[in-house]
Protein backbone atom coordinates (compact mmCIF):
# COMPACT_ATOMS: atom_id res chain seq x y z
CA UNK A 1 0.00 0.00 0.00
CA UNK A 2 1.85 2.94 -1.16
CA UNK A 3 2.05 6.26 0.52
CA UNK A 4 -0.13 9.01 -0.70
CA UNK A 5 2.10 12.16 -2.07
CA UNK A 6 3.23 14.69 0.07
CA UNK A 7 5.68 15.44 2.93
CA UNK A 8 6.71 12.57 4.90
CA UNK A 9 7.20 12.82 8.61
CA UNK A 10 10.78 12.54 8.55
CA UNK A 11 10.91 15.24 6.08
CA UNK A 12 8.92 17.48 8.27
CA UNK A 13 10.83 17.29 11.45
CA UNK A 14 13.86 17.52 9.25
CA UNK A 15 12.43 21.21 8.26
CA UNK A 16 11.56 21.78 12.01
CA UNK A 17 14.76 20.91 13.01
CA UNK A 18 16.53 23.08 10.65
CA UNK A 19 14.21 25.98 11.02
CA UNK A 20 14.39 26.13 14.86
CA UNK A 21 18.06 26.36 14.23
CA UNK A 22 18.50 29.11 11.67
CA UNK A 23 15.68 31.32 13.68
CA UNK A 24 17.92 30.49 16.82
CA UNK A 25 20.77 31.57 14.92
CA UNK A 26 18.77 34.83 13.60
CA UNK A 27 17.87 35.61 17.08
CA UNK A 28 21.47 35.72 18.13
CA UNK A 29 22.22 37.75 15.71
CA UNK A 30 19.75 40.21 15.76
CA UNK A 31 20.58 40.00 19.64
CA UNK A 32 23.93 41.40 18.28
CA UNK A 33 23.09 43.81 16.28
CA UNK A 34 20.35 45.25 18.98
CA UNK A 35 22.55 45.45 21.66
CA UNK A 36 25.98 46.55 20.22
CA UNK A 37 25.61 47.69 16.72
CA UNK A 38 23.43 50.27 17.28
CA UNK A 39 24.84 52.31 19.66
CA UNK A 40 28.25 52.46 17.18
CA UNK A 41 27.78 56.03 15.61
CA UNK A 42 27.90 55.76 11.75
CA UNK A 43 29.73 59.15 11.30
CA UNK A 44 33.63 59.19 11.28
CA UNK A 45 34.92 58.45 14.80
CA UNK A 46 38.33 60.74 15.87
CA UNK A 47 40.20 60.12 18.72
CA UNK A 48 40.44 62.80 21.53
CA UNK A 49 43.72 65.30 21.93
CA UNK A 50 45.69 62.84 24.11
CA UNK A 51 45.26 60.11 22.20
CA UNK A 52 47.98 60.98 19.28
CA UNK A 53 50.65 61.91 21.91
CA UNK A 54 50.43 58.50 23.74
CA UNK A 55 49.93 56.42 19.92
CA UNK A 56 52.35 58.16 18.10
CA UNK A 57 52.31 60.65 14.88
CA UNK A 58 49.55 58.68 12.98
CA UNK A 59 46.22 58.62 13.70
CA UNK A 60 44.26 54.98 13.95
CA UNK A 61 41.63 53.63 12.11
CA UNK A 62 38.72 53.50 14.30
CA UNK A 63 35.56 51.72 12.67
CA UNK A 64 31.92 53.23 12.32
CA UNK A 65 28.48 51.49 12.37
CA UNK A 66 28.67 51.16 8.52
CA UNK A 67 32.31 49.66 8.56
CA UNK A 68 31.16 46.85 11.35
CA UNK A 69 27.95 45.93 9.28
CA UNK A 70 30.07 45.58 6.12
CA UNK A 71 32.48 43.50 7.72
CA UNK A 72 29.51 41.73 10.02
CA UNK A 73 26.81 41.02 7.71
CA UNK A 74 28.85 38.85 5.14
CA UNK A 75 29.87 36.46 7.95
CA UNK A 76 26.58 36.71 9.78
CA UNK A 77 24.94 35.09 6.39
CA UNK A 78 27.74 32.51 6.22
CA UNK A 79 26.93 31.18 10.00
CA UNK A 80 23.21 30.86 8.90
CA UNK A 81 24.16 28.95 5.92
CA UNK A 82 26.14 26.56 8.02
CA UNK A 83 23.60 26.52 10.06
CA UNK A 84 20.90 25.81 8.07
CA UNK A 85 22.62 22.66 6.44
CA UNK A 86 23.49 21.86 10.10
CA UNK A 87 19.86 21.98 10.76
CA UNK A 88 19.11 19.81 7.77
CA UNK A 89 21.55 16.87 7.28
CA UNK A 90 21.46 16.84 11.31
CA UNK A 91 17.42 17.00 11.49
CA UNK A 92 17.67 14.50 8.94
CA UNK A 93 20.25 11.88 10.53
CA UNK A 94 18.12 12.39 14.13
CA UNK A 95 14.82 12.46 12.81
CA UNK A 96 15.47 8.68 11.28
CA UNK A 97 16.74 7.27 14.49
CA UNK A 98 13.64 8.96 16.34
CA UNK A 99 11.40 7.20 13.49
CA UNK A 100 13.23 3.85 13.36
CA UNK A 101 10.64 2.30 15.88
CA UNK A 102 8.00 3.84 14.18
CA UNK A 103 8.97 2.11 10.92
CA UNK A 104 8.71 -1.34 12.63
CA UNK A 105 5.64 -0.75 13.89
CA UNK A 106 4.35 0.28 10.52
CA UNK A 107 5.92 -2.98 8.98
CA UNK A 108 4.33 -5.03 11.95
CA UNK A 109 0.92 -3.34 11.17
CA UNK A 110 1.32 -4.59 7.21
CA UNK A 111 2.26 -7.63 8.01
CA UNK A 112 -1.16 -7.72 10.50
CA UNK A 113 -3.11 -6.80 7.51
CA UNK A 114 -1.96 -9.25 5.08
CA UNK A 115 -3.23 -11.98 7.34
CA UNK A 116 0.09 -12.22 9.31
CA UNK A 117 -0.61 -12.21 13.30
CA UNK A 118 1.95 -14.13 14.28
CA UNK A 119 4.92 -11.04 14.05
CA UNK A 120 5.75 -9.72 16.92
CA UNK A 121 7.88 -6.07 16.93
CA UNK A 122 9.29 -6.68 20.51
CA UNK A 123 11.06 -3.44 20.68
CA UNK A 124 13.74 -2.85 22.78
CA UNK A 125 15.14 0.04 24.33
CA UNK A 126 14.22 2.55 26.88
CA UNK A 127 10.17 2.23 28.00
CA UNK A 128 9.65 5.52 25.96
CA UNK A 129 6.33 6.21 23.91
CA UNK A 130 7.32 4.13 21.13
CA UNK A 131 8.05 1.40 23.56
CA UNK A 132 4.31 1.49 25.07
CA UNK A 133 2.74 1.47 21.77
CA UNK A 134 5.13 -1.23 19.88
CA UNK A 135 4.06 -3.51 23.69
CA UNK A 136 0.18 -2.07 23.22
CA UNK A 137 0.21 -3.06 19.49
CA UNK A 138 1.98 -6.66 20.37
CA UNK A 139 -0.08 -7.26 23.26
CA UNK A 140 -3.68 -6.32 20.39
CA UNK A 141 -1.94 -8.98 17.97
CA UNK A 142 -1.23 -12.09 20.46
CA UNK A 143 -5.32 -11.40 21.83
CA UNK A 144 -6.38 -10.45 17.84
CA UNK A 145 -4.54 -14.10 16.99
CA UNK A 146 -6.15 -15.90 19.87
CA UNK A 147 -9.44 -14.46 19.11
CA UNK A 148 -9.09 -15.23 15.40
CA UNK A 149 -7.83 -18.69 16.53
CA UNK A 150 -11.25 -19.27 19.22
CA UNK A 151 -13.71 -18.14 16.39
CA UNK A 152 -12.01 -20.37 13.23
CA UNK A 153 -12.34 -23.25 16.58
CA UNK A 154 -15.71 -22.30 17.06
CA UNK A 155 -16.74 -22.28 13.68
CA UNK A 156 -15.27 -25.85 12.85
CA UNK A 157 -16.78 -27.72 16.11
CA UNK A 158 -19.89 -25.66 15.13
CA UNK A 159 -19.98 -27.12 11.61
CA UNK A 160 -19.52 -30.43 12.88
CA UNK A 161 -22.26 -30.36 15.54
CA UNK A 162 -24.70 -28.77 13.10
CA UNK A 163 -23.73 -31.64 10.00
CA UNK A 164 -24.22 -34.37 12.49
CA UNK A 165 -27.98 -33.90 13.12
CA UNK A 166 -28.77 -33.17 9.43
CA UNK A 167 -26.60 -36.28 8.27
CA UNK A 168 -29.02 -38.24 10.83
CA UNK A 169 -31.94 -37.08 9.38
CA UNK A 170 -30.72 -37.32 5.83
CA UNK A 171 -30.45 -41.18 7.03
CA UNK A 172 -33.40 -41.44 8.26
CA UNK A 173 -35.54 -40.05 5.42
CA UNK A 174 -33.64 -42.74 3.46
CA UNK A 175 -34.42 -45.24 5.30
CA UNK A 176 -37.98 -43.99 5.57
CA UNK A 177 -38.08 -43.93 1.58
CA UNK A 178 -36.12 -47.13 0.65
CA UNK A 179 -37.64 -49.72 3.48
CA UNK A 180 -41.96 -48.72 3.06
CA UNK A 181 -41.73 -51.64 5.81
CA UNK A 182 -40.29 -50.38 8.65
CA UNK A 183 -42.03 -48.91 11.62
CA UNK A 184 -42.89 -44.71 10.63
CA UNK A 185 -43.46 -44.10 14.20
CA UNK A 186 -40.20 -44.87 15.40
CA UNK A 187 -38.41 -42.94 12.44
CA UNK A 188 -40.89 -40.04 13.08
CA UNK A 189 -39.81 -39.81 16.63
CA UNK A 190 -35.86 -40.27 16.30
CA UNK A 191 -36.50 -38.05 13.30
CA UNK A 192 -37.96 -34.81 15.90
CA UNK A 193 -35.25 -35.39 18.28
CA UNK A 194 -32.82 -34.72 15.92
CA UNK A 195 -34.70 -32.10 14.83
CA UNK A 196 -35.21 -30.92 18.05
CA UNK A 197 -31.31 -31.08 18.99
CA UNK A 198 -30.40 -28.93 15.65
CA UNK A 199 -32.68 -25.98 16.96
CA UNK A 200 -31.09 -26.33 20.76
CA UNK A 201 -28.03 -25.69 19.14
CA UNK A 202 -29.42 -23.26 16.61
CA UNK A 203 -30.55 -21.42 19.78
CA UNK A 204 -27.85 -21.57 21.52
CA UNK A 205 -25.56 -20.11 18.74
CA UNK A 206 -28.07 -17.08 18.29
CA UNK A 207 -28.04 -16.66 22.35
CA UNK A 208 -24.11 -16.85 22.18
CA UNK A 209 -24.02 -14.03 19.54
CA UNK A 210 -26.68 -11.97 21.10
CA UNK A 211 -24.39 -11.68 24.15
CA UNK A 212 -21.11 -11.29 22.55
CA UNK A 213 -23.05 -7.95 20.66
CA UNK A 214 -24.31 -6.70 24.08
CA UNK A 215 -27.78 -5.80 22.51
CA UNK A 216 -30.46 -6.37 25.42
CA UNK A 217 -32.42 -4.31 27.67
CA UNK A 218 -30.71 -3.39 31.11
CA UNK A 219 -32.71 -3.73 33.96
CA UNK A 220 -32.66 -4.81 37.75
CA UNK A 221 -32.73 -7.80 38.05
CA UNK A 222 -32.27 -9.74 41.96
CA UNK A 223 -30.08 -13.27 41.44
CA UNK A 224 -32.11 -14.88 44.30
CA UNK A 225 -35.08 -14.78 42.28
CA UNK A 226 -33.62 -15.75 39.15
CA UNK A 227 -31.83 -18.69 41.64
CA UNK A 228 -35.30 -19.76 42.85
CA UNK A 229 -37.14 -19.77 39.50
CA UNK A 230 -34.17 -21.70 37.19
CA UNK A 231 -34.02 -24.39 40.40
CA UNK A 232 -38.01 -24.32 40.07
CA UNK A 233 -37.69 -25.53 36.19
CA UNK A 234 -35.34 -27.91 37.10
CA UNK A 235 -36.68 -29.71 39.61
CA UNK A 236 -38.19 -32.59 38.09
CA UNK A 237 -34.85 -33.72 36.23
CA UNK A 238 -32.91 -33.32 39.74
CA UNK A 239 -35.52 -35.19 41.11
CA UNK A 240 -35.27 -38.14 38.00
CA UNK A 241 -31.50 -37.93 38.73
CA UNK A 242 -31.95 -38.14 42.26
CA UNK A 243 -30.11 -34.93 43.23
CA UNK A 244 -30.84 -32.50 45.76
CA UNK A 245 -31.70 -29.21 44.85
CA UNK A 246 -31.17 -26.12 47.07
CA UNK A 247 -31.29 -22.84 47.34
CA UNK A 248 -29.93 -20.29 49.50
CA UNK A 249 -28.65 -16.84 50.84
CA UNK A 250 -29.95 -13.55 50.11
CA UNK A 251 -31.11 -10.81 47.75
CA UNK A 252 -28.29 -9.73 45.54
CA UNK A 253 -29.46 -7.14 43.00
CA UNK A 254 -27.18 -6.24 39.75
CA UNK A 255 -28.27 -4.67 36.55
CA UNK A 256 -28.68 -6.77 33.01
CA UNK A 257 -30.81 -8.50 30.98
CA UNK A 258 -33.31 -10.55 33.31
CA UNK A 259 -33.75 -13.13 29.98
CA UNK A 260 -30.32 -13.31 29.70
CA UNK A 261 -29.46 -13.74 33.89
CA UNK A 262 -31.64 -16.22 33.78
CA UNK A 263 -30.66 -18.50 31.12
CA UNK A 264 -26.92 -18.29 32.45
CA UNK A 265 -28.22 -19.11 35.86
CA UNK A 266 -30.27 -21.88 34.15
CA UNK A 267 -27.42 -23.43 32.32
CA UNK A 268 -24.95 -23.54 35.73
CA UNK A 269 -27.84 -25.19 37.51
CA UNK A 270 -28.44 -27.47 34.95
CA UNK A 271 -25.03 -28.62 34.27
CA UNK A 272 -24.00 -28.96 37.78
CA UNK A 273 -27.12 -31.96 38.00
CA UNK A 274 -25.96 -33.20 34.64
CA UNK A 275 -22.18 -33.73 35.72
CA UNK A 276 -22.91 -35.04 39.39
CA UNK A 277 -23.06 -38.41 40.51
CA UNK A 278 -25.68 -41.12 39.62
CA UNK A 279 -27.71 -40.95 42.48
CA UNK A 280 -27.38 -39.16 46.57
CA UNK A 281 -26.01 -36.06 44.58
CA UNK A 282 -26.21 -32.49 45.81
CA UNK A 283 -26.26 -28.92 43.95
CA UNK A 284 -26.53 -25.85 46.00
CA UNK A 285 -27.21 -22.67 44.72
CA UNK A 286 -26.34 -19.38 46.78
CA UNK A 287 -26.44 -16.18 46.41
CA UNK A 288 -24.97 -12.86 48.69
CA UNK A 289 -23.59 -9.24 48.61
CA UNK A 290 -19.61 -9.19 48.93
CA UNK A 291 -18.32 -6.39 48.80
CA UNK A 292 -19.85 -3.84 46.53
CA UNK A 293 -20.47 -7.40 43.93
CA UNK A 294 -23.42 -9.49 43.68
CA UNK A 295 -22.44 -12.95 44.00
CA UNK A 296 -24.28 -16.31 42.60
CA UNK A 297 -22.30 -19.53 44.06
CA UNK A 298 -23.48 -23.03 42.52
CA UNK A 299 -21.66 -26.29 44.01
CA UNK A 300 -22.18 -29.63 42.70
CA UNK A 301 -20.73 -32.62 43.62
CA UNK A 302 -19.40 -35.39 41.16
CA UNK A 303 -16.24 -36.75 39.73
CA UNK A 304 -12.93 -35.74 40.79
CA UNK A 305 -12.08 -32.87 37.79
CA UNK A 306 -7.95 -32.73 36.50
CA UNK A 307 -6.27 -29.99 37.02
CA UNK A 308 -5.63 -29.31 33.43
CA UNK A 309 -9.10 -29.24 32.44
CA UNK A 310 -10.98 -26.71 34.35
CA UNK A 311 -9.48 -23.45 32.38
CA UNK A 312 -11.06 -25.16 29.13
CA UNK A 313 -14.89 -25.71 30.57
CA UNK A 314 -15.88 -22.07 29.11
CA UNK A 315 -14.73 -23.26 25.49
CA UNK A 316 -17.57 -24.21 23.27
CA UNK A 317 -18.71 -27.80 23.03
CA UNK A 318 -16.41 -28.72 25.80
CA UNK A 319 -18.09 -31.70 28.11
CA UNK A 320 -16.80 -33.47 30.57
CA UNK A 321 -13.74 -34.66 29.97
CA UNK A 322 -13.25 -34.66 26.34
CA UNK A 323 -15.13 -32.88 23.39
CA UNK A 324 -18.14 -34.96 22.86
CA UNK A 325 -19.67 -34.82 19.41
CA UNK A 326 -23.10 -36.88 19.79
CA UNK A 327 -24.53 -38.62 22.73
CA UNK A 328 -27.43 -38.63 25.00
CA UNK A 329 -26.36 -35.68 26.68
CA UNK A 330 -29.65 -33.04 27.12
CA UNK A 331 -27.05 -29.90 25.96
CA UNK A 332 -25.29 -28.87 22.84
CA UNK A 333 -21.27 -28.41 24.45
CA UNK A 334 -22.37 -24.47 24.49
CA UNK A 335 -23.71 -24.00 28.37
CA UNK A 336 -20.51 -22.85 30.45
CA UNK A 337 -19.45 -20.56 26.83
CA UNK A 338 -23.04 -19.06 27.05
CA UNK A 339 -22.37 -18.27 30.68
CA UNK A 340 -18.91 -16.95 29.99
CA UNK A 341 -20.79 -15.16 27.33
CA UNK A 342 -23.21 -13.87 29.43
CA UNK A 343 -21.31 -12.50 32.47
CA UNK A 344 -18.52 -10.88 30.60
CA UNK A 345 -21.46 -8.74 28.82
CA UNK A 346 -22.67 -7.98 32.15
CA UNK A 347 -18.92 -6.56 33.16
CA UNK A 348 -18.60 -9.65 35.75
CA UNK A 349 -16.15 -12.33 36.44
CA UNK A 350 -16.44 -15.48 36.39
CA UNK A 351 -14.24 -18.43 38.37
CA UNK A 352 -13.87 -21.83 38.73
CA UNK A 353 -12.73 -24.25 41.40
CA UNK A 354 -12.44 -28.27 41.30
CA UNK A 355 -14.20 -29.41 44.74
CA UNK A 356 -11.07 -32.00 46.64
CA UNK A 357 -14.18 -34.39 47.16
CA UNK A 358 -15.17 -34.28 43.32
CA UNK A 359 -17.61 -31.76 41.53
CA UNK A 360 -17.26 -28.18 40.70
CA UNK A 361 -17.82 -24.81 42.25
CA UNK A 362 -18.86 -21.75 40.27
CA UNK A 363 -18.84 -18.15 41.76
CA UNK A 364 -19.50 -15.54 39.55
CA UNK A 365 -19.63 -11.96 40.70
CA UNK A 366 -22.15 -9.02 39.12
CA UNK A 367 -21.77 -5.31 39.65
CA UNK A 368 -24.19 -4.62 42.19
CA UNK A 369 -26.84 -1.87 41.63
CA UNK A 370 -25.50 -0.01 44.52
CA UNK A 371 -22.24 0.71 42.60
CA UNK A 372 -22.36 1.90 38.88
CA UNK A 373 -20.35 -0.78 36.95
CA UNK A 374 -17.40 -0.19 35.55
CA UNK A 375 -16.73 -2.02 32.18
CA UNK A 376 -13.35 -3.81 33.26
CA UNK A 377 -14.35 -6.98 31.29
CA UNK A 378 -15.35 -10.34 32.33
CA UNK A 379 -12.51 -13.06 32.59
CA UNK A 380 -12.51 -16.43 34.13
CA UNK A 381 -9.75 -17.32 37.34
CA UNK A 382 -9.69 -21.10 38.34
CA UNK A 383 -8.08 -21.16 42.11
CA UNK A 384 -6.67 -23.90 43.46
CA UNK A 385 -8.42 -26.83 45.77
CA UNK A 386 -8.87 -26.00 49.01
CA UNK A 387 -8.50 -28.77 51.71
CA UNK A 388 -12.11 -27.12 53.11
CA UNK A 389 -15.08 -26.91 51.40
Amino acid sequence: MRRRPGLSARLKLTISYAGVIVLSGALLLAVVWVFLLRYVPDDVITPGPGFFRSRGPGPPFIPNRSDLWQAFAPRAAQALAFLLLLGLVGGWLLAGRMLAPLTRITDAARMAANGSLSHRIRLEGPRDEFRELSDVFDTMLEQLESHISEQQRFAANASHELRTPLAISQTLLDVARNDPTRDRDELIERLQAVNTRAIDLTEALLLLSRSDRRSFTRETVDLSLVAEEAAETLLPLAEKRQITLEVTGERAQTVGSAELILRMVTNLVQNAVVHNLQAGGTVTVHTESEDGASVLRVENTGQPLPWDLVPTLTEPFQRGTRRVRTDEHAGVGLGLAIVHSIVRAHDGTLDLAPRPAGGLLVTIRLPSTRQDPAPTGAHQAVREPSPVV
